[in-house]
């Protein structure tokens, strides 16, 4: 798996992460609401990103951002729109695309187009100065994403207990799953976003693809409640992760590429040592072997 270092993609992360941010905003008018934002993730698809079949006034849609063939794409029942992913194509223009789309299908659903957790302060619906977009770069950038999809999946799927299944996090523009421990622990601020994603204990492990201050992606994990303390222990595998106390992260910097038994083993050593030091009951009861056939099943 080939990793891009973030400055050989920056522009182009950043007009994804604003055209997610649309249909992320879209899922979170439309969607029933789940614990920890669930429902306004995204999901990763072959192609690209999905909200997934969504349902308003009576109707069932779907919007993809389609990167592997450079498309925007509206499905509303038997109608399929799409619009090119250009270089050159402001932010708003998309913006106005797909919500005409939709309000011609007769769908009626408003945002608020600030974008969000993020310092771009130009409304997605005003936007003309993001319109970078590198087709083969961003096409890379998917298959990061696929295969932190694909490791995450791989860890958490055996795993008993409630479970948040890997998808983006358009906010932050990372692929996450969470491990939730029913252990309510109620965020001690009053900000919207934060009050309702850390109410109860958990473990997120994901996949993050850096920013302008740490150019190469890694994956990490992250315990709630935040453990501002050096947690860094010889039990923690591979060698090259390590603890931040300030973010109260796991991190594993990924500079070439990444072997999955490398990060199965990070997955493997971070939960065990987290979910010991947050005291939860029962352990063993997370690895206990599913009564069923492995595949081939036939």
């Amino acid at each position: 798996m080939e990793i891009m270092p973030f400055k050989e993609w920056k522009d182009t992360k950043l007009t994804l992460q604003l055209l997610s941010q649309i249909l992320g905003k879209i899922r979170l008018e439309t969607a029933p609401q789940e614990p920890q934002w669930a429902h306004v993730m995204l999901e990763i698809t072959p192609n690209g990103f999905s909200t997934g079949m969504l349902i308003q006034d009576g109707k069932a849609f779907e919007l993809e951002i389609d990167i592997r063939n450079s498309l925007l794409l509206a499905v509303v029942e038997d109608t399929v729109e799409t619009t090119k992913l250009e270089d050159g194509t402001p932010i708003q223009t998309y913006y106005e695309w797909i919500f005409s789309c939709l309000h011609q299908a007769g769908i009626h659903v408003r945002i608020y187009p600030k974008p969000q957790e993020m310092p771009v302060t130009v409304w997605l619906s005003e936007d003309q100065v993001h319109k970078r977009y590198d087709a083969e770069k961003a096409m890379k950038g998917l298959k990061m994403m696929q295969a932190a999809y694909q490791e995450e999946l791989a860890f958490i799927g055996p795993l008993r207990g409630r479970k948040i299944k890997p998808g983006l996090f358009w906010g932050t523009f990372d692929v996450s799953t969470l491990i939730v421990e029913n252990i309510p622990e109620p965020f001690p601020e009053d900000k919207t976003i934060e009050k309702a994603a850390f109410d109860e204990q958990f473990i997120e492990l994901g996949f993050w693809p850096g920013d302008d201050n740490t150019d190469h992606p890694s994956f990490f994990v992250l315990p709630y409640p935040f453990q501002q303390k050096d947690l860094n222990s010889p039990a923690i595998e591979p060698k090259e992760a390590y603890y931040d106390p300030q973010a109260s992260e796991y991190f594993l910097p990924l500079t070439d590429s990444f072997a999955g038994s490398t990060v199965q083993q990070f997955f493997r050593t971070t939960f065990a040592f987290l979910h010991a030091e947050l005291g939860w009951k029962d352990p063993e009861y997370f690895y206990r072997p599913l009564l069923m056939k492995k595949p081939p099943t036939i």
